[in-house]
């Protein structure tokens, strides 16, 4: 059994190297357990830091390409190199590598295809900014109702994947990926699990996703979106057009009542106009729904002969 730890790195040179060092080498459950780096286009030493710290496995963009970007790569490298788990991690020693096993331990059990730490169970995240808890908590919240799935966390980055998830997930964001590979993933009807851990936000440190409120919450946002209308289209589009539909025929039904009284339209129209227009309006949401679940089949099917083709890319070396 072979454990891959990525560190995704954007000019970390000052605090990779020593989270290098804390990463343990004998991990239960494994035989090997090795440091994979993935530079996105770091213009310091970040590479030279990685080397000289003990990383097995350092690849770089030769521009910044994005967080989406990086972990699609940090996913091909881990397969090329016979990953049996990816854990994925921040560079920058927030979190504890001690507790790589609390998350690997789970998927060696059978219990889940990923795991995800949780900054907001039993261990509250320390110095974590207001705005990021609330946000992150919030979403978490209403995209698990939509999805019927409970989410504990939907944005943190310490996460631990199976080879089979890293061979069925498909992410085409390049801003983040760590909403969407939980949505995918659920779709996808992969088991998610969420396990309580210690983190401690640096006061100094300046997030390389967000660089304002406004940007991570409308980029964010596109991302869910977009997300949940791949993975739950019936209900993206089927909701809000049966809730038309529903208005429009009470409307009529008020309207009929009315009209029955003294047989006069002009007071009413509102009425008409109002049941018209929600029930043309929610039509086309019932169709929408119809056509996107036709293509999420055709997705699918695309899908399950990506996996396939992976499957052979990526057969593990006996």
């Amino acid at each position: 059994m072979k454990l891959i730890v990525n560190l995704p790195a954007l000019n970390e040179e000052s605090k990779i190297g020593e989270t290098i060092k804390r990463i343990p080498r004998e991990i239960k459950g494994f035989d090997e357990v090795l440091i994979q780096v993935i530079d996105d286009g770091s213009k310091d030493k970040t590479v030279e830091v990685s080397k000289e710290a003990g990383a097995d496995r350092v690849y770089s963009h030769p521009t910044n390409r994005g967080i989406g970007v990086t972990f699609r790569t940090a996913i091909l490298r881990a397969l090329r190199n016979d990953a049996d788990i990816m854990i994925n991690m921040d560079a920058d020693g927030q979190f504890n590598p001690q507790d790589i096993e609390k998350l690997t331990s789970p998927i060696l059990d059978g219990q889940a295809d990923i795991v995800s730490a949780d900054r907001f169970g039993a261990h509250k995240a320390k110095n974590i900014p207001m705005i990021k808890s609330i946000l992150n908590q919030f979403a978490a919240k209403v995209i698990g109702k939509f999805l019927k799935y409970e989410i504990n966390d939907l944005t943190c980055g310490f996460r631990a994947y199976s080879r089979d998830s890293m061979l069925r997930l498909n992410l085409p964001g390049n801003f983040t990926y760590t909403q969407e590979s939980i949505i995918d993933a659920i779709g996808k009807n992969l088991k998610v699990k969420w396990v309580p851990v210690e983190v401690t936000y640096f006061a100094e440190r300046k997030s390389r996703v967000v660089k304002s409120v406004y940007s991570y919450i409308n980029n964010s946002f596109r991302i869910i979106i977009r997300a949940i209308r791949d993975v739950r289209p019936m209900r993206f589009f089927g909701i809000p057009g049966f809730f038309l539909l529903l208005i429009a025929f009470v409307s009529a039904a008020v309207f009929l009542f009315l009209y029955s009284q003294d047989l006069k339209v002009t007071p009413y129209r509102n009425y008409l106009f109002l049941s018209i227009t929600s029930l043309l309006v929610g039509i086309q949401f019932i169709i929408f729904a119809l056509i996107a679940d036709m293509i999420r089949a055709n997705r699918k099917l695309i899908e399950d002969l990506t996996y396939t083709e992976r499957l052979q890319r990526f057969k593990k070396i006996k």
